[in-house]
């Protein structure tokens, strides 16, 4: 081991391998710092790197904790840019509710959901091939909003039928300067799909890029024709 730790300490540019480097540091009692800075501060986020909060391997693996906790932490804008948008309404408890209560509270919440009637709904309900269709999911969420009646604040619109297939592929659902985001992947549902968490932390990263994409659709979008405010 010290003949292994003089030559890797004689060239610089020489790193060991991370189980190396903790067995060096334990039998030296220094921390790994000391020895190879270098590997430390490659394994620190800069600049846009550190937007990315953090990232599951499936939307589902995502804490219905963590969605609820960003929903309650917004106080200026609520964006749920889901092609269905369905599983918020299973996930967090009086969903309804705390809506109607976020837009009284001067939040602005937006839905931005694809048309039912669309010809890229029911290409991808060929494609996903489950019982609970993308129509049906999406007429639930509309079923919801109806519920909100004309709440000040709440705002629900259907992707233009050319940005469709564009908003049918990339979720993106934004809490003030947070963003989850789930790419949807060939004919998998939103669930088993990969999902990011990102925290704005500057203008041009992740977040800007993400959350302008959202904006771009939503612009285009058309009146969901649900009663609630606007």
């Amino acid at each position: 081991m010290e003949e292994a730790v003089e030559r890797w300490l004689n060239d610089p540019e020489l790193i060991p391998h991370r189980k190396n480097r903790q067995d060096a540091c334990a039998e030296l009692g220094v921390d790994e710092e000391m020895l190879w800075p270098k590997s430390v501060k490659d394994r620190i986020k800069t600049g846009t790197d550190r937007e990315l909060v953090h990232s599951y391997p499936y939307r589902s693996a995502c804490p219905s904790t963590v969605w609820g906790g960003l929903i309650e932490s917004s106080s200026q804008d609520l964006l749920f840019a889901g092609y269905t948008n369905y599983f918020l309404w299973l996930d967090q408890p009086d969903f309804v509710g705390t809506l109607r209560r976020k837009a009284g509270e001067g939040c602005r919440v937006r839905f931005l959901l694809g048309d039912p009637e669309g010809d890229v709904t029911r290409q991808r309900e060929q494609l996903e091939d489950v019982a609970l269709t993308v129509s049906t999911r999406i007429r639930i969420t509309l079923e919801h909003l109806g519920k909100l009646g004309a709440a000040d604040g709440v705002e629900a619109r259907f992707s233009a039928p050319a940005d469709a297939v564009n908003h049918v592929s990339l979720s993106v659902f934004r809490f003030d300067d947070e963003l989850l985001v789930t790419p949807h992947l060939a004919r998998l549902v939103g669930h088993d799909s990969p999902l990011l968490h990102l925290r704005r932390q500057g203008d041009g990263g992740l977040f800007s890029r993400f959350a302008e994409h959202a904006e771009e659709l939503w612009g285009r979008g058309v009146p969901a024709g649900v009663p609630v405010g606007g």
